[in-house]
């Protein structure tokens, strides 16, 4: 049966699904060292939540197994990353979410298999989970034998590096589980020295309130005047890490045609989409991971870009259309951004 679920998982598309047990007791410690520290930030529902994440049974009670998916989602026909990060007037969209938006595309697929299992053996008990609920999907993948923890934290496979997203099914069933794989970071710590706010504290450590991905993403309020000009174009997202490891070179593009590029946002410019409405931005980015932010933090993000960007005409023009913005949030971003502008002439 186990074998006959990983061919159906990849029959739905899946690069590769795998196994585990659910005594996650060795990721529990570092779980809860990571938010002693207080490096989820804002982020209080990793804290509510707490231990659930790390004991699948009291998250589903009757847990037995865990089984991970992981899908590549690097689009196929994207405009090269560091092309994009190189142009100051370009914005900069981390590559899983140019296309479609992947907690839909994993969980009808999780789903699908889910059922495709109850309709072999009968009926059991499970819940599909696509980063949506308290899972530490990393370590589950690893204990799977998808891979293994990078320095940068996030999963890391020999045949398809980093770009591929993770789900998960927690069932009942005593399947037999995978065997976890080795460790081959190395000495290797690109993604450390590479990381433009410094946010891998140490290896295997993310301190989140440093990460870009966190600060135009998570975070909701004013992101720390100290962290803006670090940000470049990033406006939603960061590679930086994925993109100098050397185990990417390795990796696979998107199979399936849901993570194409859409309205063009591997290499848009900024004044662009700062123009956008908010009309513009719900409806262009309908099914797209990045609508859940919503409008005042997209032009929070625009914002600081186009105040690290080069000095130009056109950036402080597209500044001043906001200066009054409804949102105070807008309007603070904007502020700095415009000194900066001005000050570089």
């Amino acid at each position: 049966m186990a074998g006959q679920i990983k061919d159906w998982g990849r029959a739905l598309g899946f690069a590769d699904v795998g196994i585990a047990d659910a005594n996650l007791d060795a990721a529990e410690a570092g779980l809860l060292d990571w938010l002693d520290k207080g490096f989820h930030g804002e982020m209080d529902y990793m804290a509510v939540h707490g231990v659930k994440r790390s004991r699948p049974a009291e998250l589903v009670p009757g847990t037995l197994r865990i089984i991970s998916a992981r899908l590549d989602y690097f689009p196929p026909d994207a405009v090269d990353a560091h092309t994009v990060m190189a142009d100051g007037a370009a914005a900069y969209v981390s590559r899983y979410a140019l296309g479609r938006d992947y907690h839909k595309v994993l969980r009808g697929r999780l789903q699908t298999l889910a059922e495709k299992i109850t309709s072999e053996i009968g009926t059991h008990h499970f819940r599909v989970f696509t980063d949506s609920a308290p899972v530490l999907e990393v370590a589950l993948a690893e204990k799977s034998g998808l891979g293994w923890r990078g320095k940068h934290t996030l999963l890391l496979n020999r045949q398809h590096g980093s770009w591929f997203f993770l789900g998960e099914i927690y069932t009942d069933l005593p399947l037999p589980v995978d065997t976890p794989e080795a460790n081959h970071c190395g000495s290797c710590q690109a993604c450390m020295d590479i990381c433009p706010t410094q946010a891998i504290v140490a290896p295997y450590t993310l301190d989140a309130r440093r990460c870009i991905s966190y600060l135009t993403i998570e975070l909701k309020g004013s992101i720390p005047v100290e962290l803006r000009p670090l940000m470049g174009n990033r406006i939603y997202g960061c590679d930086d890490c994925q993109l100098v490891c050397p185990w990417n070179r390795f990796a696979r593009t998107a199979a399936l045609p849901d993570f194409v590029v859409r309205n063009g946002l591997d290499q848009a410019q900024l004044t662009d989409l700062f123009a956008w409405s908010e009309n513009d931005f719900n409806d262009r980015l309908a099914g797209s991971a990045i609508r859940r932010i919503g409008h005042v933090r997209w032009l929070r993000n625009i914002a600081v870009a186009l105040g690290n960007a080069p000095a130009s005409p056109d950036s402080v023009a597209a500044l001043r259309t906001r200066q009054d913005h409804p949102s105070a949030l807008v309007r603070e971003h904007v502020a700095w951004a415009l000194a900066r502008q001005q000050n570089s002439y």
